[in-house]
């Protein structure tokens, strides 16, 4: 496992660890008991997704979404902000809910092989991969009307933290089976198909200051880049990936597959290549 391999896993499982203290910690609170130095706030506290409904609602109604907190408006602000710098790397290294479809899809591939990541049709892929507008769209306008979370009811991501508490609903639990079962056969189906905070954080692949670029000159054309996105990116197909599914986990660069050097990489795009 090469450097770049390492430092993303170290993440996420930094951050996997991170939520699931917080989340214990809120649980164990209210049993009277805690851990020394870990928050206690509840995940809508510390969810990006909620800060994204509450500012809607702050702008439209001047008040915040039910069980929203400003940390989630800070948090949200600052991934936004660093999706501008560098895209969404949230996706790749730090939300739980896309290490952990990532860690299990490693079951997939190793009883699929090469099979893996597509059975889904291209075609077909192709539209599904925009659905997740739609439910961003959708949960956005019903949450900021009602202000109350009206994507916790199928919540996969709050389920996966506390299925065991009692606090998850039935549709979200329901939700993340789905999810954690459809990874043995599509790659990463929620942040493919379904995130809506994936959708609005894709967008920063147009006109984040870092890029994924291919160098056409010294590309052999090999296509490893294409097979081994777990977005299904036919990164071999352009020269400066911008592409809303990009999580810029870097798996196709020359520092992790790509077998020439300075071919796939992660850098600053210029004005001029931009244009």
């Amino acid at each position: 496992m090469n450097k770049r391999k390492k430092i993303r896993l170290i993440s996420q499982i930094f951050f996997f660890a991170l939520v699931g203290l917080i989340s214990l910690n809120h649980y164990l609170v209210e049993t009277g008991s805690t851990i020394p130095f870990i928050g206690s706030a509840s995940l809508h506290a510390i969810c990006p997704y909620g800060g994204v409904e509450t500012f809607v609602a702050l702008i439209q109604y001047g008040v915040f979404v039910k069980k929203i907190h400003t940390s989630s408006l800070v948090i949200t602000s600052i991934i936004l902000v660093l999706a501008v710098i560098v895209g969404p790397v949230v996706c790749s290294y730090m939300c739980p809910l896309g290490s952990i479809q990532e860690w299990i899809g490693r079951i997939g591939k190793k009883i699929f092989g090469k099979r893996y990541n597509t059975f889904v049709p291209r075609k077909v892929d192709e539209i599904l991969r925009f659905a997740r507008y739609f439910v961003l769209i959708f949960t956005v306008y019903v949450t900021t009307n009602s202000l109350r979370l009206l994507f916790l009811e199928i919540d996969p991501y709050y389920a996966l933290f506390n299925f065991w508490t009692g606090e998850a609903t039935i549709g979200g639990i329901i939700v993340l089976l789905i999810i954690l079962i459809s990874t043995l056969f599509i790659e990463r189906p929620w942040c493919k198909y379904a995130c809506p905070f994936g959708a609005l954080v894709g967008i920063s692949n147009l006109f984040s200051i870092f890029k994924i670029k291919r160098n056409n000159g010294t590309c052999i054309n090999c296509k490893k880049c294409d097979l081994v996105c777990p977005m299904n990116i036919q990164v071999s197909a352009t020269e400066v990936v911008k592409d809303h599914q990009c999580i810029r986990c870097g798996e196709c660069t020359s520092e992790v597959l790509c077998p020439i050097d300075n071919t796939v990489e992660l850098r600053i795009q210029s004005f001029k290549e931009g244009k």
